[in-house]
């Protein structure tokens, strides 16, 4: 009973050593069980797929205008009244009313040169034509008493009461004084006239706007010399520059070939460089009769047809020339994608919005074509990207990585 009470106690090696094996393979079993299952959910979210390569486009504003221009160019506001304005005569620059950005008025003071010695001479002047007249008011006066007594010497010498002499004395006097007074009223508009010049002289002194406009430059400050011709050393010949932000307009070259495209009076609508946002409406105004040979193009002049504050001049523009005028419901810019972009499913329009390297496939609604774009009107917005190409592999939450144009 001893014995196998004793032989009841011992180990099953056999038992304990397939219970761990066994326990491995489930672990095993279940580690790939896991594994697959997480290689699955990151297939299927796209983490182990491939990136596709595609082509992206941008949602743009498009005008209306676009679908009837017959031609582009470029060129730059020009100010067709502009002006260097100077002075006549030579001096130091005493003052200075205006900077850049004045607008001045025709025959307004902008400037004025050291002036006393001009000045001076205009008193001079004045003087000598006051002396003038009082020698004229002289010799009318003599005329008077002179005319007076020939008059009574001719009564007296036709009585017979004096002598001849004494007549012919009073003649030679009368005649004196007739000369006297054509000489003094000779002299009072000589000095009239050396008055005038003086008051010219001093005039030239002064510096004034010939026409209605804005100063775009200060050329010179106070102190320096002004001369009309430069020829100084340091000299300046110019005050400052104005110009007539009424006569604005746009200059473009035209290539030769286009030519036929353009004709006076032609809408146009002009695009500034510094104001992308904004259409200004325009009209050619001129096309300069001659051709440049080096850049075989012709010189167009473009007016605006209203005034805006903002144009300079010298900014660059782009000028469109259009088939017909812009109407009011044309003005305003609208969405427009390239309708390789789109996408349509059971009645359905969609397009693929790129989110980071993710691709979101996003409904739109479409409205009229223009030109050889596709109006959006909802879904996405102006600026957003695209994917355009290859549409038939691509899919929602696929991974993507751009091939940029």
């Amino acid at each position: 009973m001893a014995e196998q009470d004793l032989s009841g106690l011992k180990i099953d090696k056999s038992a304990a050593v397939s219970r761990p094996g066994r326990r491995k393979k489930k672990f095993f079993l279940i580690g790939a069980l896991l594994s697959a299952a997480l290689l699955a959910v990151l297939y299927f979210a796209g983490v182990l797929t491939p990136a596709v390569e595609v082509e992206v486009a941008t949602v743009s504003q498009v005008y209306p205008s676009q679908t009837f221009t017959l031609l582009n160019a470029s060129g730059y506001v020009v100010a067709q009244r502009k002006a260097a304005v100077a002075s006549k005569a030579t001096g130091r620059l005493e003052w200075l009313g205006v900077e850049e950005g004045s607008r001045v008025r025709r025959g307004e003071v902008i400037a004025r040169l050291e002036n006393r010695d001009a000045a001076a001479s205009r008193d001079q002047a004045a003087a000598s034509l006051d002396a003038a007249r009082f020698t004229l008011d002289q010799a009318r006066t003599e005329l008077v008493d002179a005319e007076r007594n020939f008059t009574r010497q001719k009564e007296l010498v036709a009585q017979g009461i004096i002598a001849r002499a004494d007549y012919d004395v009073a003649e030679a006097r009368y005649d004196r004084a007739r000369a006297g007074v054509a000489g003094a009223e000779s002299a009072v508009r000589g000095a009239a006239a050396a008055l005038a010049g003086a008051a010219v002289a001093l005039e030239y002194t002064l510096i004034r706007a010939p026409f209605d406009a804005v100063v775009l430059t200060k050329n010179a400050d106070v102190g320096d010399i002004v001369t009309p011709l430069g020829a100084a050393a340091n000299a300046k010949a110019a005050v400052v520059t104005i110009a007539d932000m009424d006569s604005l307009q746009v200059e473009a070259d035209v290539s030769e070939a286009n030519l036929a495209k353009v004709r006076s009076g032609q809408p146009c609508e002009v695009q500034l460089d510094a104001l992308p946002a904004d259409r200004f409406d325009g009209a050619v105004h001129m096309i300069v009769p001659t051709a440049d040979r080096s850049k075989a193009t012709v010189l167009v002049k473009v007016r605006f047809l209203a005034r805006d504050s903002r144009i300079l001049p010298e900014m660059s523009a782009k000028v469109a020339f259009l088939e017909r005028g812009v109407r009011q419901e044309e003005r305003e810019p609208r969405t427009a994608v390239n309708p390789a972009a789109i996408v349509t499913k059971n009645g359905r329009k969609t397009v693929f919005l790129v989110k980071g390297e993710r691709l979101a496939e996003t409904e739109i609604k479409t409205g009229a074509p223009i030109g050889d774009m596709v109006e959006l009107l909802g879904g996405v917005k102006a600026g957003d990207k695209i994917a355009v190409k290859p549409l038939a592999k691509l899919k929602d939450g696929a991974r993507i990585k751009t091939a940029e144009k």
